[in-house]
């Protein structure tokens, strides 16, 4: 009986542990983590980087197998916590993958940039909260 136990709680761990996207990240300079009043801009695929933006590192999101919460929005709203763990206020996608028979999750790669101009001024993607 214990064992059933065990293999619940593990089952039950698992599954909350593997809701979200798989995400891999590498960063070549870490910086000064912003704060939350900071600005983080989404820049799309037709978005361009801003001259002089610094690239410090990159993410790739793909299918835990189990995972459920893997949109777009979902993947770019944990792309800007990554990002401001490690100081870049900028988020530009790069590739992206739409949800097929596959994989119901958005898989793709982000890079992460930090510029020293005003994020807000830039053309940029609106983050879409349900």
């Amino acid at each position: 009986m214990k064992s059933i136990k065990k293999i619940t709680v593990g089952f039950i761990a698992l599954l909350l542990f593997s809701c979200s996207a798989s995400v891999k990240s590498s960063f070549t300079e870490q910086l000064k983590p912003l704060t939350i009043e900071n600005k983080v801009a989404f820049l799309d695929l037709e978005n361009r980087v801003p001259d002089g933006a610094k690239k410090i590192g990159t993410a790739k999101y793909g299918d835990s197998g189990f995972s459920n919460d893997c949109g777009f929005n979902s993947n770019l709203i944990n792309a800007r916590t990554i990002a401001r763990t490690n100081g870049a206020n900028i988020v530009k996608v790069i590739q992206k993958t739409t949800p097929d028979i596959w994989s119901s999750c958005y898989r793709m790669t982000v890079e992460f940039y930090y510029y020293d101009g005003d994020v807000s001024k830039l053309s940029q993607y609106q983050l879409q909260i349900n």
